[in-house]
């Protein structure tokens, strides 16, 4: 097999354009961020945007007929590793969660008539969406056992259950959910998706619920999306707000997941370097006992092992990409399960490792750490708990392997009685020899 992680020559002056905007323009932006209106910071965006839209980076997660760039996998992992720097910038690129993740199963299962109703002006970005498949009451990690339903009732479907950890439901345009349309159907074939538009008659948005990353209200929350507790009480939708076939509901979502894990690890490989930055400025900078950190053991042990383990997430994850624009997102289930449990790790270790070199300053709110901290501790459990993916690897990897009868097969006396065997005539020399 051919391995070439070489840079498309063609993308590097996309790719320094984007450290450009995101380091001088978009960085700048999020720290007064809070301090703006969303109408304001709508205004504020626009600009930036039209210049990423004019440079053809608006949307590169879908294919062209879709209206994005049709990058690939391993383009887009490049340049999600710029954008995960700063909170914003994946919203001006036009591929932030979860608007880019319901563009691509609006992309595949959408007809037309919904294309143009709910995907084009997601894609333009004059709709915002909010995806919703966890429940309260059933484990996130087993999607099966959701209970939500949607009846159909004539020409509409009737919608009764809970969810919560929708993501910005509370701001959305319209809630794409998974629903269970088939209940005798087979674990995987009783779910569908199902558009429910904002403020339809039913759905009660019941609260944000408060998590590590925004425990308590606070100076900017008018831009925070939060993580909905939602209630449908036969909330009535039209049977044509279904997308795809009754049942398909897995399959859609499989079709995100895969893909948007790969861009989530760029983007905490690129908030690493952004804490290893920082980590290493304050080594040089500061001293102690008259000497700089960066000579003592401890926080040479820490550079050392942020720097390789952020390069082997980066390599892990650029492989994972380049695996699948080669051979599809089936022949690479693996490596983008090893990518998601493994660079959320990375993440959470670095950013701690900054904090600790950074002391108070680093625990304070003076500096972006211990907002990112909060943040990466997050990330090891959506879209798949580290555990369901480690058992996930496991499973596939020990398939390649057999059962042996008695001894293992490097069972050394065994093996060597076979070699006596094979090399008899050599073995018959060197006694004569002796």
């Amino acid at each position: 097999m051919a391995w070439d992680f070489s840079d498309d020559p063609a993308f590097g002056p996309e790719l320094a354009w984007m450290r450009e905007i995101v380091s001088d323009q978009i960085e700048p932006l999020d720290l007064v961020k809070p301090q703006m209106s969303r109408e304001s910071y709508k205004s504020a965006v626009a600009p930036l945007k039209q210049q990423v839209k004019e440079r053809g980076l608006w949307a590169g997660h879908l294919d062209p007929e879709l209206g994005g760039q049709g990058m690939g996998q391993v383009r887009l992992a490049l340049m999600q590793e710029i954008l995960g720097r700063t909170p914003s910038a994946p919203e001006i690129f036009g591929n932030q969660a979860p608007d880019s993740g319901n563009g691509e199963r609006l992309a595949v299962g959408a007809d037309d008539e919904q294309k143009d109703r709910w995907l084009w002006p997601l894609l333009a970005g004059d709709l915002t969406s909010s995806f919703s498949l966890t429940e309260p009451h059933s484990a996130g990690s087993d999607p099966t056992a959701i209970t939500t339903t949607a009846r159909l009732d004539g020409d509409r479907y009737v919608i009764d259950g809970e969810k919560w950890f929708a993501s910005n439901a509370r701001h959305a345009d319209f809630v794409l959910a998974m629903v269970v349309t088939e209940p005798d159907g087979t674990p995987y074939e009783r779910a569908s998706m199902i558009v429910i538009d904002r403020d339809t008659s039913g759905m009660d948005i019941i609260r944000d619920v408060p998590t590590m990353d925004h425990p308590y209200p606070g100076p900017g929350d008018q831009h925070v999306g939060g993580h909905a507790h939602i209630r449908f009480t036969e909330c009535r939708v039209p049977a044509w707000n279904l997308i795809g076939r009754s049942g398909e509901g897995f399959l859609l979502a499989q079709k995100r997941l895969s893909a948007g894990r790969i861009h989530h690890a760029m983007r905490w490989i690129g908030m690493c370097g952004r804490a290893f930055d920082m980590m290493c400025e304050r080594a040089v900078s500061r001293t102690m006992h008259g000497k700089p950190l960066a000579d003592k053991q401890f926080v040479q042990d820490f550079i050392a092992e942020s720097a390789t383990e952020i390069q082997a997430a980066r390599l892990l994850t650029l492989q994972a990409a380049w695996n699948w624009d080669r051979f599809g997102s089936s022949a690479t289930r693996v490596q983008i399960a090893q990518v998601k449990y493994w660079c959320a790790g990375v993440l959470f270790r670095v950013i701690d490792r900054a904090i600790q070199v950074h002391g108070a300053l680093g625990y304070s709110s003076d500096l972006p750490l211990e907002r990112m901290y909060r943040s990466a501790r997050n990330y090891r459990i959506p879209d798949g708990a580290d555990e369901v993916h480690k058992s996930f690897i496991a499973r596939r990897l020990v398939k390649d392997y057999q059962p042996v009868e008695g001894w293992p097969s490097e069972h050394v006396p065994t093996r060597r009685a076979a070699a006596e065997v094979t090399f008899a005539q050599y073995l018959d020399l060197a006694s004569v020899n002796l």
